[in-house]
């Protein structure tokens, strides 16, 4: 399958490092933060990166389907949680809770709109089956 779009990044040094696109966009510094035995928080990590990527990315899936469906709609917002779990086996996993935010639609059309977008969404097709989602959606 062709590609529509692609980016490399690199890291050295792990979760005490550092992260660069090869466009040279993302150029930061990561360490782990306290609740996971790091010294200090304000710095990025390596889940606060992937939450900031799968808002951003389900907010534009949420705005696709409301634009092919032409439904009038305030500005969207999507919050992301992601933890990090342990997988009983020695190693980690992920879980997220998402909870968007459609205003002007009834509280229904905002769950059904948040499910259609979690169908096409690259993110959320990307995790389908090996991470526990879970969606909210309200219409404030």
């Amino acid at each position: 399958m062709k590609a529509l779009y692609s980016i490399k990044a690199e890291a050295t040094g792990g979760r005490n490092g550092h992260v660069k696109s090869a466009d040279g966009v993302l150029d930061i510094d990561v360490r782990m933060p306290k609740a996971l035995g790091g010294s200090t928080d304000g710095y990025a990590n390596p889940e606060m990166l992937f939450a900031a990527g799968y808002s951003a990315c389900f907010d534009s899936a949420l705005n696709r389907i409301i634009s092919i469906r032409k439904i009038e709609t305030g500005t969207t917002t999507v919050n992301v949680e992601i933890g990090l779990v342990s997988n009983g086996e020695g190693g980690f996993g992920l879980k997220a809770s998402l909870a968007a935010n459609i205003p002007g639609v009834t509280a229904e059309l905002a769950e059904q709109l948040v499910a259609d977008a979690h169908k096409i969404c690259p993110y959320s097709n990307a995790i389908k089956g090996n991470v526990d989602i879970i969606l909210a959606a309200t219409n404030i």
